[in-house]
């Protein structure tokens, strides 16, 4: 059964955007274009929230709670709003995710498809390879043509974020708040340098292949 995720933007046309986007992705949407209006559609068959911060009548930020009492869904929230104080907040109000606008297609779609998983993987998950890569989340251990690799708890979960969907663009913004968890530490220079570590690591192990490839102006992805 499709999943169906309640789209509360007032922009008509960011709105529909959305609906395109996510009907030829495979899911249901339901479209509103306030919060009240986002209160009064929100139901027994939402599986997932995107919402607007900016809306007319009642913020984004003041109907969080309420639309988690109606049902406790997944709400992304989508903002310009880059100060990471009001990312801290919105978490605390009940928000589990926050995307930046304006944002790349596949980059909403992989949050999304990650907070409508949900929970904690299965044993199964928690081991994964690629190629000569290994990994085993359960343990932090990771193996490139069998030899070990001492890799740092960033470096692994970086390499383990690419490898999880090797086709996958990661960009930037999804990568800071995945493996750095929102924190003021993560820059372009910090990725940088986890990037070029983990290349030169796995190169020791494995000197005739190259595995990760940047994707100019947006970010990384594992090579084919």
């Amino acid at each position: 059964m499709n999943k169906t995720i309640l789209i509360i933007e007032d922009d008509p046309d960011i709105n529909n955007m959305l609906s395109t986007l996510l009907s030829r992705n495979g899911y249901s949407t339901i479209s509103a274009f306030s919060g009240t209006e986002g209160l009064l559609v929100h139901g027994s068959k939402v599986d997932l929230i995107l919402l607007d911060l900016m809306l007319p009548g009642k913020n984004g930020d003041e109907i969080i709670n309420e639309l988690k009492l109606t049902k406790n869904v997944p709400v992304i929230i989508m903002s310009a709003i880059h100060d990471i104080s009001k990312k801290v907040d919105l978490f605390s109000l009940g928000a589990d995710d926050y995307i930046t606008k304006p944002f790349h297609n596949d980059e909403l779609l992989a949050r999304i498809a990650v907070r409508l998983k949900g929970g904690a993987g299965t044993a199964e998950e928690e081991k994964i390879s690629y190629k000569n890569i290994e990994l085993d989340k359960s343990s932090y251990t990771a193996y490139c043509c069998g030899k070990d690799m001492e890799l740092s708890k960033h470096e692994f979960d970086l390499l383990f974020m690419l490898m999880e969907k090797p086709s996958r663009t990661c960009t930037k913004s999804m990568i800071y708040d995945t493996v750095w968890d929102y924190e003021n530490s993560a820059d372009d220079n910090t990725l940088n340098v986890h990037i070029s570590k983990l290349r030169k690591k796995l190169k020791e192990c494995d000197p005739d292949s190259d595995y990760i490839e940047t994707v100019w102006g947006v970010g990384y992805r594992m090579k084919k």
